[in-house]
């Protein structure tokens, strides 16, 4: 029997592999598309201030890339729904002026509802990432009272601009159309106690690394919260360390991109037009290897914070390596504790 690779090598390999491409340029092409238009509207009616809620709005193209229309269309349905709701739950607290431990716990609350809805339809991509991504950076951008209503608005409309964009495939050769079946287990994942376990975990998960970060009073704490949502969502504790790797190695990798197109101070519209490229590179990537993906998601998601923040490009960099290495320690180390302790446990009982 051949010996098992050591444990460098299968780092290495997880690193370096890629899967295959799968037409890879049509999810590409919706995205850029989901993305590009509300973008690009905000900056001729000169209302950047929205760009956030459009962007998490738009969110919901990124899920349901390998299914069929239809089912396609239902997926996204739920997770928009999840992730404007997210919104308005984040751009609430910021026009509250509420403290970083409201945030945190918010944060947690979003990562155990958005779980469960993700067993409960079938998500894919799976997990909370993006719902406690939205909660967390839209609490915090301050804005007025009056305006919440105005930006769950914003983000409820490219979410559904991201369905429609997504059923205009319907005009493609059928050749080209994707098949992957889909069956939410809905009522059936709501009534799992695998699906409560994992709902609790996630929960702990994220609750535990934003109040760390805040604990140590690091900037953008949430991106710590994100960092460990990553390494959580998973189907077993062997993809979820894999994924963890990635996620350390990948926004490493990412912040140094950020840190030369922050430096180089472009004007507004080309970084609009940066942004829209880097997520069609990453939809490129990302079903084939997670951590390239990120060398192109990590400055995606610090050029659009920086639209609408006055935080210095170092800091962000500094922030964003900071909060995800830790959310990430954090991620891996609940998971492994889980998985040692807890989940043995649980079916000794049986």
């Amino acid at each position: 029997m051949p010996s098992r690779p050591s444990l460098p090598r299968r780092a290495w390999t997880s690193l370096t592999a890629f899967a295959p491409h799968g037409d890879a340029h049509w999810i590409s092409l919706r995205a850029g598309v989901s993305f590009g238009v509300p973008l690009l509207l905000l900056w001729w009616i000169d209302r950047l201030d929205l760009v956030l809620p459009a962007t998490f709005g738009a969110f919901t193209a990124l899920y349901g890339r390998a299914n069929a229309h239809r089912p396609r269309a239902v997926m996204q349905a739920s997770a928009g729904t999840v992730l404007v709701a997210c919104v308005a739950l984040g751009t609430s607290l910021g026009a509250l002026g509420a403290g970083p431990w409201w945030s945190a716990l918010a944060l947690t609350v979003a990562a155990a509802i958005a779980t469960l809805a993700s067993h409960a339809w079938a998500w894919h991509p799976p997990g909370a990432l993006f719902p406690v991504f939205a909660v967390g950076a839209t609490a915090g951008a301050r804005v007025d009272g009056g305006d919440v209503a105005l930006h769950v608005a914003v983000a409820a409309v490219t979410a559904v601009l991201a369905i429609l964009v997504g059923g205009l495939g319907v005009l493609t050769p059928a050749r080209h159309r994707p098949r992957q079946p889909w069956d939410a287990p809905l009522h059936a994942a709501l009534r799992s106690s695998r699906t409560g376990e994992e709902v609790a975990r996630v929960a702990l998960v994220v609750g535990l690394a934003a109040a760390v970060a805040t604990t140590l009073d690091l900037g953008h704490a949430y991106w710590a919260a994100v960092g460990a949502a990553a390494v959580s969502s998973g189907p077993s504790t062997g993809h979820q360390v894999q994924r963890g790797l990635h996620r350390a190695v990948g926004t490493i990798a990412g912040v140094v991109v950020a840190g030369g197109l922050l430096a180089l101070d472009l004007p507004v519209l080309a970084t609009i037009l940066v942004v829209i490229v880097l997520q069609m590179v990453a939809e490129l990537l990302v079903g084939r290897n997670y951590a390239v993906a990120l060398v192109a998601i990590t400055p995606t998601a610090l050029l659009m914070v920086s639209l609408g923040s006055s935080v210095p490009a170092s800091t962000l960099v500094v922030d964003r390596v900071l909060d995800t290495v830790l959310g990430v320690a954090v991620g891996l180390a609940v998971v492994l504790a889980w998985d040692r302790w807890l989940t043995p446990r649980r079916r000794g009982s049986r």
